[in-house]
């Protein structure tokens, strides 16, 4: 038996037991937390430009490319949402390139609640696509539980395969850890489908930290950690509608969170990046910092994300290069 679970599988409850005694309590949890080992802020930057600068050759850059459009959330998160608009995402989802039919398909199509049905009937249930849905009153999370709860549960009800919840940053910033630990276990548990046999299926769940409020690197590795103790499938940079979302920096802190806590407990947790990354040179950065800080293990869609709309046009340009030796024009891609 392998010694390392998915966080979502049916033995990872289990190896979060062995850390009970850090969950028990509100100042358990805190000294924890606090007991992390400092952010060397500047050493990490260091290292998050140093990446940046790794020199892709063409065949790995192909490759690279067809990976990133592999772990797209294409996502549509305006008021002006219409059901026609996220049909017509779905489309660009399972087909991103018409005219190529090996151009890989995206991970997920992210929607709010209420566009999840219809998301859900576009796809199928063959398309290898996910659904994903924000929830929890996205993007500020300013309403009371129960309301986060019966916005989750709708959203599985009606089709969810992942949800992306963000937390209460408020309560964290304000040193209340277990409020904001048992906001996320109880929306985790509102992740399980309805009807559905004890441990059985359940959507992912990734959790939005909102990076650009959390003001310093400690709190970043704070909230990954809790998050992950809380029983998080994802962690997840941002939500894209703030100023400062996903930066190499932030992002590499939280894939060195992840790699320490398989270390430490042996289940392995995927990160999401959002916010912020248009290009496939920024998309290949992140691909790099991934693979020298954690490894082929998490070049999957299965465990990296990159939340982006804008970010797969410029891949397919980028991959169409490639394949011709010229640019496209500005029509050659669809505007989301």
């Amino acid at each position: 038996m392998s010694s390392v679970v998915p966080a979502y599988g049916p033995d990872a409850p289990g190896r979060l037991a062995g850390l009970a005694d850090v969950t028990a309590s509100d100042a358990a949890l805190r000294r924890f937390l606090h007991g992390l080992p400092g952010v060397d802020a500047v050493g990490l930057e260091a290292r998050a430009a140093g990446l940046g600068t790794r020199s892709i050759k063409t065949t790995a850059k192909a490759y690279a490319i067809d990976l990133a459009i592999s772990m797209i959330d294409l996502t549509t998160l305006e008021g002006s949402d219409t059901p026609g608009k996220v049909r017509a995402l779905c489309a660009k989802g399972r087909r991103p390139d018409p005219t190529d039919p090996g151009t890989p398909h995206v991970a997920a199509i992210c929607v709010y609640p209420d566009m999840v049905a219809v998301a859900r009937e576009a796809l199928g249930e063959d398309s290898g696509i996910s659904v994903a849905s924000v929830a929890t009153a996205f993007p500020a999370g300013r309403v009371a539980r129960p309301v986060k709860l019966a916005d989750t549960a709708d959203a599985v009800a009606a089709g969810a395969d992942e949800i992306d919840m963000v937390i209460d940053r408020g309560a964290f910033l304000s040193g209340r850890y277990m409020e904001v630990f048992e906001e996320i276990r109880a929306v985790k548990q509102a992740c399980v489908r309805p009807g559905g046999p004890e441990g059985g299926t359940a959507a992912h769940l990734k959790v939005i930290f909102e990076n650009g409020e959390l003001s310093t690197y400690d709190n970043i590795r704070r909230c990954s950690w809790l998050a992950m103790l809380a029983g998080a499938d994802f962690i997840k940079t941002s939500t894209g509608k703030v100023a400062v979302n996903a930066t190499p920096p932030n992002t590499l802190l939280m894939l060195e969170a992840v790699r320490d806590f398989r270390d430490a407990v042996g289940v392995q947790v995927g990160v999401k990046p959002a916010g912020g990354i248009r290009t496939s040179k920024d998309a290949i950065k992140y691909l790099v910092m991934v693979n020298e800080t954690l490894g082929d293990d998490w070049l999957s869609p299965d465990w990296f994300r990159f939340g982006a709309s804008s970010l797969l046009n410029d891949l397919l340009m980028q991959r169409q290069k490639l394949s011709t030796g010229r640019y496209s024009g500005p029509d050659y891609v669809t505007v989301d």
